[in-house]
């Protein structure tokens, strides 16, 4: 697991925009520091050295993570590499 960064806002489509302290991978399961299942990283865009990361939610209020931090751990790869 590792730190993600602090959630900025929320966009009209409902996603998460996060300021992120490293680049994740698409697919990273994102949770707060609880442990509590948020979502999965959606998209990364920005500057390579502090990515802004957009987190598909499966919460119903998620304007509540506002100025939180959240963490995410790597998924799993399938398959031969």
């Amino acid at each position: 697991m590792y730190k993600l960064g602090r959630v900025l806002h929320v966009s009209s489509s409902g996603r998460l925009i996060v300021r992120g302290e490293t680049k994740p991978n698409l697919g990273d399961k994102v949770t707060n520091d609880k442990g509590k299942f948020i979502g999965v990283v959606f998209d990364v865009f920005g500057p390579t050295n502090a990515p802004y990361v957009s987190v598909k939610t499966e919460i119903d209020k998620p304007h509540r993570l506002i100025n939180r931090t959240l963490y995410a751990s790597r998924r799993r790869r399938r398959g031969r590499r």
